[in-house]
C-alpha cells in the first residue's frame, strides 16, 4: 500500500509567534501548530484523551498543556508526559517558505 503525502500551507509565520498556538482544519485532518522558543512544531490539534481543542491550552518548555484535564504533550514526538493523557500526539513534518508554514500530511 502506497501513502502519498502533500504539503499543505498551515499559515504564515505572522499568525503563529513565539509563545503562540494556531489551530486548523485541512481536509478533516486538524492540526496544531506551535511556537516555542521561535521552533515550529506541528501536531495533532486535538487532545488524544478527551478530544479537546489544543490551541485554547497552554504552551510551555513542557510541551503544549490541555485546557481540560492539563496533560501536557512533548512536541517533539507528541507523547504525554503526565495522565489522565496515554497515546501520544502525531507529529507532522513542517517547512517554512519565506513568511510561510508549511505541513506535510
Amino acid at each position: 500500500m502506497i501513502f502519498l503525502s502533500e504539503w499543505i500551507k498551515a499559515c504564515s509565520s505572522e499568525q503563529v509567534k513565539e509563545g503562540q498556538l494556531f489551530g486548523f482544519t485541512h481536509n478533516e485532518k486538524k492540526i496544531l501548530i506551535a511556537n516555542l522558543k521561535g521552533k515550529i512544531h506541528a501536531t495533532d490539534l486535538s487532545c488524544t484523551h478527551a478530544n479537546v481543542d489544543l490551541s485554547t491550552g497552554f504552551l510551555s518548555d513542557e510541551g503544549v498543556r490541555c485546557p481540560l484535564h492539563l496533560s501536557v504533550f512533548n512536541l517533539e514526538d507528541g507523547c504525554p508526559q503526565n495522565l489522565p493523557a496515554e497515546t501520544p500526539l502525531t507529529v507532522y513534518n513542517i517547512k517554512i517558505d519565506g513568511n510561510d508554514i508549511y505541513v506535510e500530511v
